[in-house]
Parts: C-alpha cells; structure tokens; sequence
C-alpha cells in the first residue's frame, strides 16, 4: 500500500502495518526523521513516536512466554 492509498483509506488513522513500516524505516537511520515523514507524508514527531514504540517493544517479542 503506498501512501496515497493509505491516506484514502484512513483519513484521520494509520494502519498498524503502515505505522511498522516507517517506523522500521526510522530504526535503520538511513534517512533522517523528516526524510521519513516527508516520504510517508506523516508528521516528523509521528514517526518519532512510532519508532519510540517499536523500540519499547522489541524486549517483549525475545521474551519467554
């Protein structure tokens, strides 16, 4: 789904995979924060937030459950 149809879809929300995916692309740190959000056509503190968020939840996935 590219951005264009992602923001037909969900005018005010974003899906969990597309809000993974940027935030995946933040983790590599190729590309700076606005770079991200001008690609996506999100907010910079958006992706911010996100990859923040993805970061506190890698530690779960390694758990034992």
């Amino acid at each position: 789904m590219d951005v264009k149809e992602q923001m037909e879809t969900t005018p005010k929300g974003y899906s969990a995979e597309f809000k993974a995916r940027v935030a995946l692309k933040a983790l590599r740190d190729q590309k700076s924060t606005n770079e991200i959000a001008a690609k996506y056509g999100v907010h910079p503190n958006q992706v911010t937030t996100w990859k923040k968020q993805r970061l506190e939840e890698l530690p779960q996935i390694f758990s034992d459950r």
